[in-house]
């Protein structure tokens, strides 16, 4: 669905493939039963951005709602409409509001949501893996200095910089014991 949804030939769909290719690393940092979650919403979190689906301009909201409409599990929806610290990007949009109707805790918070946020912002828009602090910077600077994105950095870089350090942590004391499934 998200490949024919992004544009194939565009650095989305080769940021969302890295992602995904991320998310199946960290799998490792997550309970095993929520696996197959993190592997879905990797390639999913980004589908908002499809022209078809940009009702408010804003990504989560935007791919939250739709996936929402077309019967995934409220879980997905929910690591969608927050991932990578979109709660404080959808406040200085004034978006807070419309995106409390994704009000579940799982979307911002605990090893899953973490994982999401590191395969996310360790993978650049080319799809290549990258350092969290470079990423935070790239994306602060395409975005520009007076952006809403900028204006959020106060806010989402260290909630991003907290969740990838706590998927690190949990992948280093996970993967020397690990049996991949």
């Amino acid at each position: 669905m998200a490949r024919q949804l992004l544009d194939p030939a565009g650095d989305r769909w080769w940021h969302t493939a890295g992602v995904a290719g991320r998310a199946l690393h960290a799998r490792a940092a997550v309970p095993p039963e929520q696996r197959e979650v993190l592997v879905a919403a990797a390639w999913l979190h980004d589908v908002g951005y499809a022209p078809a689906l940009a009702a408010t301009g804003f990504h989560p909201l935007d791919g939250a709602r739709h996936l929402r409409e077309t019967g995934w599990p409220e879980e997905v929806v929910a690591l969608v409409a927050h991932h990578s610290g979109a709660r404080f990007l959808a406040e200085v949009k004034g978006l807070g509001s419309a995106l409390s109707e994704f009000d579940d805790p799982r979307g911002w918070e605990g090893p899953l949501a973490d994982a999401l946020v590191w395969a996310d912002q360790t993978t650049s828009p080319q799809g290549h893996p990258v350092g969290v602090d470079e990423r935070l910077a790239e994306a602060r600077a395409r975005h520009g200095e007076g952006s809403d994105l900028a204006l959020a950095h106060a806010l989402r870089a260290p909630a991003v910089r907290a969740a990838a350090a706590a998927t690190e942590r949990r992948l280093a004391l996970a993967l020397p014991f690990d049996v991949r499934d």
